[in-house]
């Protein structure tokens, strides 16, 4: 346990008068941070962003044929961990906004560490997109070629523009402290970063909700969706980082402020199952088509990533509403299950678009058709459908890892600190 959180374990005990001599001692670890650490983690993740990318040359020589990606299952990993990682960003970026839009209190200084991750999850994203795409040369027919009129353009576009404006915003922060930018500059930044943070996320969410042959994709609730879900694993992620930060004595960050985090995270992880809840009761409602999505989640297939959802989620809520269990390991804790509870949602999203078949008569069952094709159509969707293949893992890894080397460069090479650290 650090100084400050002997001081302070919880929000509810905190002791003003320790508080100046806490601050002070971690402020000197702050002011030593660095170093062997910070430069092993940044070789690690830059070891395995190469590997990532070797990986991804032998994917383009052999075709995405050795993926285990078909034409029945055409998204798989890459999507799956794209949609994954703009939550993150949007979320972080949502965290970092709302006070300084709203001009409501802050979260102890995080704001522009909490940019810095948006950055990094961003870059990931468009990492996944562009691996999945088959080639480097469809990257340009992308923008040569494109059709304004598909959401998929549609999420290319928001996303760039989010990435520059995120990098922006991040420069108005800094020159702020440095007196060179307006308060009032700064705030209407951060309202165009909340509006393109919501944005972005309600745009992926219609690629996939604007599919009328996929029952469980269609739905107008997807988008609202897509946007709690960015606030629970964005904000488990700015706790995650905050928390490692300040043991790293990067942050010299009062438990308060964490606290002040998790009570916020368990209003977004409760938002985010009330929807959740609100989806299946539609779907399973009697005489409803959507039965066989709710049997595929409930005890299909899909199951261990619906229940892990769920439980993972009330344990974090469990956590972040019980003032005796807000101390720093089971708030990580908390935090890391929220940010996989996403994921495992990610998961019964993209996969249970392909576990029903959405044609009676698919056509012929060749090894490029379906994934487990020896046993005809009835054994293929028997179990999973999709489960993605050795080198979309390393791949993923790769990926992955280069938001890590770039966020960690961040922390190297830019003043992410608070100007009062």
């Amino acid at each position: 346990m650090t100084e400050l959180e002997s001081v302070a374990v919880v929000d509810d005990d905190f002791n003003p008068a320790a508080a100046p001599k806490a601050r002070e001692a971690a402020g000197a670890r702050a002011a030593a941070w660095g170093g062997k650490g910070l430069n092993a983690g940044i070789a690690i993740a830059g070891i395995l962003t190469v590997i990532g990318i070797v990986l991804w040359g032998m994917q383009l020589t052999g075709g995405m044929a050795q993926t285990a990606m078909r034409n029945l299952d055409s998204w798989g990993l890459y999507i799956t961990m794209f949609m994954f990682f703009v939550g993150l960003s949007a979320g972080g970026l949502i965290i970092s906004s709302v006070p300084k839009a709203f001009g409501i209190r802050g979260f102890g200084g995080i704001s522009k560490v909490a940019v810095m991750s948006s950055i990094a999850a961003t870059v990931a994203a468009i990492g996944f997109v562009v691996v999945d795409l088959g080639q480097p040369l469809r990257v340009w027919e992308l923008f040569a070629y494109s059709n304004l009129g598909s959401p998929l353009m549609w999420d290319i576009i928001v996303l760039a523009t989010y990435l520059i404006l995120s990098c922006a915003y991040l420069w108005a922060q800094v020159r702020a402290e440095a007196g060179k930018v307006s308060h009032t500059a700064l705030r209407v930044i951060s309202v165009v970063a909340l509006v393109c943070a919501v944005l972005v996320h309600s745009v992926t969410a219609w690629i996939f909700g604007l599919q009328q042959g996929r029952e469980m994709w269609h739905t107008a609730l997807l988008a609202p969706w897509f946007v709690s879900s960015a606030l629970v694993c964005g904000t488990g992620l700015v706790i995650c980082v905050a928390a490692a930060l300040r043991r790293a004595g990067y942050l010299a960050l009062e438990q308060a402020q964490l606290a002040r985090l998790a009570k916020l995270l368990g209003a977004f992880v409760v938002v985010d199952l009330y929807f959740f809840g609100c989806d299946l009761l539609t779907e399973a409602f009697p005489g409803g088509e959507g039965l066989a999505v709710v049997e595929m989640l409930v005890s299909g297939p899909l199951a261990p990533f619906f229940w892990g959802e769920v439980v993972l989620c009330v344990a974090a809520a469990v956590v972040c509403f019980t003032p005796s269990l807000r101390t720093t390991p089971l708030l990580v804790a908390a935090s890391a299950a929220a940010v996989l509870a996403i994921l495992c949602k990610r998961v019964q999203l993209l996969v249970g678009g392909f576990q029903l078949p959405s044609l009676d008569l698919a056509g012929p069952v060749t090894p490029m058709t379906v994934t487990s094709w020896e046993s005809g159509m009835a054994g293929a969707y028997q179990g999973m459908v999709y489960w993605p293949a050795p080198i979309e893992w390393g791949v993923c890894a790769g990926v992955v890892a280069l938001a890590v080397l770039v966020f960690l460069l961040g922390l190297k090479f830019l003043p992410l600190r608070p100007k009062a650290e």
